[in-house]
């Protein structure tokens, strides 16, 4: 039973006051941020000559070390009603602060319910919801999925007869009233610990399991809700307790068990554009009147009020008086025609990112047109060993977020997961496991979801599903990118783009003036000599290149900068000089200014195809060191959308040539989340990073710091000891039996006694597709 639960998924002149933080401590001299980017775009410095005797660092950079910017997800003890050990509910996040559970068993007293419980957010208090209209019988493995912001679609799950159920039943968050709807088509199995997923007013059902045997279904169908008509089954990929998601037109299924129960870690998906089984309406057939029928003498459970089961400190039992809706059990296999679309599957092989399935309780949600694998705590590991990982389902690589212990504090478990329909934020609800902390109920028992951790995915980068799908395509790899399409208008500033950086003689209306550095300037002489002037009538400081070359002009709409750049605004109103001349210089390098200022307009760090020029034959940017300045530029004007849309991209796309530049800016930015990515992958490959243009350009006191990224027990390696380490392995640190060949640089850590094998390729965990 428990083992059930654990797998039920469920700037500028006058920067702001602030600006000056960023670097680093009061009366210490630091670099400016325009001092130190162009120097990003440089190339990659040729590498030295390759030593045989010699490797570098550790293979646990901050090691032991807490989270860098102090942030962890707060645990927070819930009051009210709490529910006893549930397993196998629906936990759902609906909106306004709530979430609503349903269903469910005991996990000592196997009783199966039908309550429906909330969780307010706010004041953390659990209430048992009196409910009234057709109210289902008691079930659990079900699924409950929010739609249209009001509604909880119940599908499935099996009760107490171990009878597997096909109703759909409607739950009015609102009214707290349930609706059964009449449906047509042909009725799908019943199932338990299936997935469901709403797309386009459609029901996906995806898998399950079925029958006295518990047959693992392999089927895909869904429900349309404008008709209540169920399509046809359709043979896709067997699996139950698993995870599904609708994103670029695919259906995406991840994890859970096979029909050989193992636990798997295999990604399928389903193209469904072009296919006009899933584009059209399914075909109305009869009413599958023995799939729905009431029975006036469905077995209802027995029930005494001595055998209640505690919840929380208030007690109470299921309803045994509501009707019990009854179908069929399934457990031969039908037949079933293949999907109609492209079936694609990846198994992934191994790597270091890749969270392990065996080990730990996984819950797995999606955000972005990401995969989030939560790896929590369990008998068998500590909260060291578990971690957030994230599967980019555009790149199809596999990423680490945060360790367990920057996560999860020890002595708790988590049995369930949700999420905001934003993406933005996670819910786990668990209990403690230390004795002294377990707070038991009325019956010594103790109470699975007696607390909750909320955690803001937006300190990991990640920038929601409600993306506008402009944003979106920053998250597909160039290669996978699609031709974007603009509808007829997206509002004034996105038509106005198109006469971004256009002359006035042409019409375009251009009215305001905004020059740059050039990129004909001498970047050795910008950084010596690159000085940090107080401006008294702001109270606040302004970074100055004396003598620094200016680009051209680019041309830009006044109330464009007007409406959407607060600091603009206020720069505007107290009439400063820019206003009488109708100019502004930002000293920063032209790339990073005219990216900004595209952004303003259009919410936008990636142009679409058709912007990637201007008039002056500037190509729009999407470098990552321009992104980096972005960054920077994003936290001394208190842009927070561009900050988060910064921090998303260059978190995924980690390179050498840009590591310690990413490292460098996301400190002036105090983004300590990215700035710890970066410094990680410094680490990891320190060979290649420190022969890199951007690693030379470094100020001295920021080599110092990243060169101590590194743990106290790291060291250089070399001589004898290196051959003698060697030789232990096998001869791995060498050229493979050819003469004259240069050993690998390793690294290894003093500690562990552990050699990491750096390949040339880290990024990319082995897979292989089918």
């Amino acid at each position: 039973m428990a083992q059930q639960q654990q797998q039920q998924q469920p700037g500028t002149p006058t920067a702001p006051a602030a600006g000056p933080s960023i670097f680093g401590g009061a009366g210490q001299a630091q670099p400016t941020p325009h001092a130190l980017m162009p120097a990003f775009s440089t190339a990659l410095t040729p590498a030295s000559a390759s030593s045989n005797n010699t490797y570098i660092m550790p293979n646990s950079p901050l090691k032991n070390r807490a989270p860098m910017d102090g942030y962890r997800p707060k645990v927070t003890r819930t009051l009210g009603q709490r529910p006893a050990c549930l397993v196998n509910a629906s936990v759902t996040y609906c909106g306004n602060n709530q979430i609503y559970a349903f269903g469910g068993f005991d996990q000592y007293t196997d009783e199966v319910y039908n309550h429906v419980l909330r969780l307010d957010l706010v004041s953390h208090q659990w209430t048992l919801v009196d409910n009234y209209g057709d109210i289902p019988g008691v079930r659990m493995g079900h699924t409950a999925t929010l739609y249209k912001g009001d509604k909880l679609l119940v599908f499935g799950g099996e009760n107490e007869h171990r009878t597997y159920l096909s109703d759909l039943i409607i739950f009015d968050l609102k009214t707290a009233h349930w609706t059964q709807p009449a449906v047509t088509g042909p009725i799908p199995k019943g199932r338990a610990r299936h997935a469901a997923v709403l797309h386009e007013d459609k029901l996906f059902i995806v898998g399950g399991i079925t029958g006295h045997d518990n047959y693992v279904l392999d089927d895909i169908c869904y429900l349309d809700l404008k008709t209540y008509t169920w399509s046809r089954s359709w043979r896709f990929v067997g699996r139950f307790d698993h995870s599904a998601y609708i994103w670029g037109e695919r259906v995406w299924v991840f994890g859970g068990l096979s029909e050989d129960m193992d636990k798997v870690s295999d990604l399928w998906w389903l193209d469904l554009k072009g296919n006009p089984a899933f584009d059209s309406p399914p075909h109305i057939g009869t009413l599958d009147r023995s799939g729905l029928a009431r029975s006036a003498t469905s077995p209802r459970p027995s029930h005494q009020a001595s055998q209640s089961p505690a919840v929380g400190s208030s007690g109470y039992a299921a309803n045994s008086r509501t009707p019990q809706v009854n179908t069929p059990s399934f457990h031969l296999k039908a037949y079933a025609p293949p999907a109609p679309g492209a079936v694609s599957a990846l198994k992934f092989v191994g790597g270091v990112n890749l969270p392990s399935q065996m080990q730990g309780i996984h819950f797995h949600v999606y955000s972005s047109g990401t995969l989030l694998d939560f790896v929590t705590p369990a008998a068998t590991i500590t909260s060291k060993e578990c971690s957030l990982s994230a599967l980019d389902l555009g790149a199809l690589r596999w990423q680490k977020l945060a360790e367990g212990r920057e996560i999860f504090k020890p002595g708790y478990r988590w049995h369930y997961c949700t999420m905001n329909e934003d993406g933005t934020k996670a819910w786990l609800l668990g209990c403690p496991t230390e004795g002294g902390a377990i707070d038991l109920g009325a019956n010594g028992l103790e109470e699975y979801l007696s607390d909750i951790m909320e955690i803001d995915l937006r300190r990991y980068g990640f920038l929601g599903s409600n993306m506008s799908s402009e944003a979106r395509i920053d998250l597909v790899r160039p290669s996978l990118r699609t031709r974007h399409v603009e509808p007829p208008s997206k509002g004034l500033g996105a038509d106005l783009a198109k006469l971004f950086n256009q002359p006035p003689e042409t019409g375009s209306g251009t009215d305001f003036v905004v020059t740059a550095l050039s990129r004909d300037y001498d970047e050795e002489e910008i950084m010596g000599s690159a000085l940090m002037h107080s401006d008294s009538d702001e109270g606040s400081q302004t970074w100055l290149a004396p003598d620094a070359p200016t680009s051209h002009p680019i041309h830009v709409h006044r109330l464009i900068l007007q409406a959407r750049w607060p600091h603009f605004a206020r720069l505007w109103a107290s009439q400063m000089a820019e206003f009488h001349t109708k100019k502004m210089h930002i000293p920063e390098p032209y790339s990073v200014v005219k990216a900004f200022l595209y952004y303003l307009y259009t919410d936008r760090i990636d142009p679409a195809e058709d912007d990637m020029t201007d008039a002056a034959g500037a190509g729009a940017t999407a470098d990552l060191a321009d992104l980096a300045g972005l960054l920077v530029m994003s936290n001394i004007y208190n842009i927070p959308h561009l900050r988060l849309l910064c921090v998303n991209r260059l978190s995924k796309e980690l390179d050498v040539d840009h590591a310690c530049v990413i490292w460098y800016c996301a400190g002036l930015a105090s983004e300590e989340w990215l700035r710890k990515r970066a410094a990680c992958f410094c680490m990891t490959h320190w060979g290649r990073v420190v022969r890199t243009g951007g690693f030379q350009r470094l100020p001295r006191n920021a080599l110092v710091e990243l060169s101590q990224e590194v743990d106290m027990e790291g060291r250089v390696v070399g001589g004898d000891e290196l051959d003698m380490m060697a030789g232990m392995d096998g001869g791995r640190f060498g050229d493979g039996g050819s003469a004259g060949g240069s050993r690998r640089k390793e690294s290894v850590s003093s500690s562990q006694t552990q050699l990491l094998e750096t390949e040339d390729d880290d990024d990319e965990d082995g897979m292989e597709m089918s």
